[in-house]
């Protein structure tokens, strides 16, 4: 039994005719009928009875084409798997996001892949760090835009940019009226931050911790970093927000003033981590190439 005899008996099955069936595998009828009957003989059923005028399928021969069609479809996924491994630029490849990066990079991202990239079958998913990561060695995805180092040996990284924070504040809040905003002259209890878990949050206080180091721990936590420019903009408080952010449809929001935070310290680096047993490095370091060629003014590029 071999896969050719099984795709003759689905041909057969499906057009009920040896002579079509014959002109669809593109063999003579002849062949195609001595190949049936030695399937037949090997598995010791009839999977056809024939006549001059018709062919009908026996009860064994629809479970055991049912089958057969199973199996068909599965060689032909490897078919595709195996001609996906020899050109490393095309098929699917699964890209995670932290929400801090994905709404704003994407836009600017699919287009190009599209031009740059346009066999590779981007699959998309968002998530935080923690969760990226352990996709990452479970071969549920392929590769994930970080903004911390990778925490696993079996991962490696490409830097992409370094990206700095503006302060997004209320207009009217003393400190709008600046040029520049130091931010040791804002009062902790003003910050407004994402909830535990956001790699975000946790670069904001570790930024806050330097510039004042006997500040106490800010508590306020919110679900979105969407959320919490609605609250800025609605004087509830003020934040720190990637650059990449900034070309987002927010910044028009009458309710936000934004100003550059003086000390250029506050800041993060964004790379692209995936596992060092990928076998697709180059499709990785062609979509680093692109992600750093889409990148706007107010990021910093590794990569040109």
């Amino acid at each position: 039994m071999n896969i050719r005899d099984l795709r003759y008996a689905v041909a057969v099955a499906e057009l009920g005719h040896f002579g079509r069936a014959a002109a669809a595998c593109h063999v003579s009828q002849p062949a195609l009928s001595g190949q049936l009957r030695k399937l037949e003989d090997q598995l010791g059923v009839a999977l056809f009875e024939r006549s001059r005028r018709s062919v009908k399928i026996t009860p064994a021969g629809e479970e055991i084409v049912a089958h057969a069609k199973a199996l068909l479809e599965m060689a032909d996924l490897i078919e595709d798997t195996a001609k996906a491994w020899t050109d490393p630029l095309s098929g699917p490849l699964g890209l995670g996001m932290i929400p801090t990066i994905g709404p704003y990079l994407t836009p600017r991202l699919l287009p190009s892949i599209a031009r740059g990239l346009p066999r590779l079958e981007l699959r998309l998913s968002e998530d935080v760090t923690e969760a990226l990561e352990g996709a990452l060695i479970d071969g549920r995805l392929d590769a994930a835009i970080l903004a911390t180092p990778v925490g696993d040996s079996r991962l490696d990284e490409i830097a992409l940019y370094h990206e700095p924070f503006w302060v997004a504040l209320p207009h009217g809040h003393p400190l709008a009226e600046e040029d520049e905003v130091d931010v040791a002259d804002i009062r902790l209890d003003d910050f407004l931050l994402l909830a535990d878990g956001h790699c975000l949050r946790d670069q904001v206080l570790s930024f806050c911790s330097e510039v004042l180091p006997n500040a106490p721990q800010v508590s306020t936590q919110h679900t979105s970093l969407t959320t919490i420019l609605a609250l800025v903009g609605m004087g509830r408080g003020v934040t720190l927000v990637p650059a990449m952010s900034l070309a987002g449809g927010w910044v028009t929001d009458s309710g936000i003033a934004l100003r550059r935070e003086k000390s250029s310290k506050a800041a993060r680096s964004v790379r692209l981590a995936f596992r060092k047993t990928f076998p697709r490095r180059a499709a990785v370091e062609k979509l680093a190439d692109i992600v750093c060629a889409v990148v706007p003014d107010t990021v910093h590029a590794q990569r040109r």
